[in-house]
């Protein structure tokens, strides 16, 4: 088995590893070999392997820096004696990460080395510089959510030390924008994982990326750093936040969307934010008008005219839009969601956020329909 993604799910409904015999289990290094981060988290995760020995670890860490030193093609070109060209696709390596996958001579090997490298170490407690982990995001930077680069800034923005917050915020003013992503996506996690009531890296956070927001040119770097700004319930991030909703690449309007929303339960919106919320439901681009119901749907308040905008775009061209909108009358409770719903018929089978959305119109005909 080589899909860390299928294992989790085989697991999840019900398979038991236990079941096959001591032979017939994946080894540490077959799933390092595999080159699936998910694969290799899982098999460390479940009884599986039960108590490893440091030493399988340490052979675990050096095979994964094999491979990632070498690459992906050469290690393989190396194992198969093969000259043929090699196939490279991008696949989901699990829920939430992505990988590139090789195949040669009838060998198939996805290429998040690096992010087995990087747990492999943060178990056998390795600290592992801020340098090297960045290195190692950066030779993925090209492909979203790849799951070396995700590994490298989620371990750092959970250490959340004055000496990792200070090498990423010295990556602000960096020519690559690459190292401002990297730096950026520390710094936002830093802050995000950091649950204790003082927070030390609120403050610094807030005032540090409300200026980066104003300077920054890199539409995938304001980006991240827009996200970041919706993190803090704060007015210095509404203000921070209202200039680029007409920006004109569309990841940077609905990190502006999303800031309103917040990552807890939202504020009351103001009237400047209700005034850029009604414009992006209305956005050119759908992916940004289903954001943008998404956070009026979620709004504390009731106000009329962000729910008939609501109302207004069940005529959308966009199927997901017009399932939004749906959604968020079911939420304010009005009873326009339901024809809206029969019209647009079942939900897609197999499309869990379509049943979501659709299970709301149920829960509010429930409610409506209680004595």
């Amino acid at each position: 088995m080589r899909a860390g993604y299928i294992a989790q799910l085989l697991l999840q409904y019900g398979a038991d590893p236990g079941r096959s015999g001591q032979e017939a289990r994946l080894s540490l290094s077959e799933a390092v070999d595999s080159g699936s981060p998910a694969l290799f988290g899982l098999l460390l995760g479940h009884e599986i392997c039960g108590e490893l020995p440091e030493s399988e670890l340490l052979g675990a860490r050096d095979l994964a820096r094999r491979w990632h030193e070498t690459g992906v093609e050469a290690e393989l070109r190396r194992r198969t004696g093969s000259r043929d060209a090699v196939a490279r696709t991008p696949v989901q390596d699990d829920e939430y990460n992505s990988v590139e996958e090789f195949t040669l001579g009838g060998v198939t090997v996805r290429d998040g080395h690096g992010a087995i490298l990087t747990r492999a170490e943060e178990l056998l407690g390795i600290r592992t510089s801020f340098e090297v982990l960045m290195n190692r995001a950066l030779a993925h930077a090209d492909q979203e959510n790849h799951a070396t680069w995700t590994s490298g800034t989620i371990l750092l923005g959970g250490r959340r030390d004055e000496a990792t917050w200070t090498a990423a915020a010295a990556l602000r003013t960096h020519p690559d924008p690459s190292r401002r992503l990297f730096g950026a996506e520390v710094l936002r996690l830093t802050h995000l994982f950091d649950g204790s009531d003082e927070d030390a890296f609120a403050g610094p956070a807030l005032d540090m990326i409300t200026d980066w927001s104003a300077e920054e040119t890199d539409p995938a770097v304001l980006t991240e750093v827009l996200v970041a700004l919706g993190e803090h319930i704060d007015p210095r991030a509404e203000a921070a936040l209202l200039p680029h909703a007409g920006h004109p690449d569309a990841r940077v309007r609905c990190a502006v969307e999303q800031g309103f929303s917040g990552w807890s339960p939202p504020p009351a919106l103001s009237g400047d934010a209700r005034t850029v919320l009604l414009r992006l439901m209305t956005d050119p681009d759908a992916g940004v008008r289903k954001a943008a119901c998404n956070t009026v749907a979620g709004a504390k308040d009731d106000d009329h005219v962000l729910v008939d905008a609501m109302a207004a775009v069940l005529g959308d061209t966009d199927r997901m839009v017009q399932l939004t909108a749906v959604y968020g009358l079911a939420l304010h409770d009005d009873e326009r969601c339901l024809a809206a719903a029969r019209l647009l018929g079942p939900p897609l089978r197999g499309s869990l956020e379509e049943e979501g959305y659709f299970d709301e119109v149920r829960r509010y005909e429930w409610r409506r329909g209680r004595p």
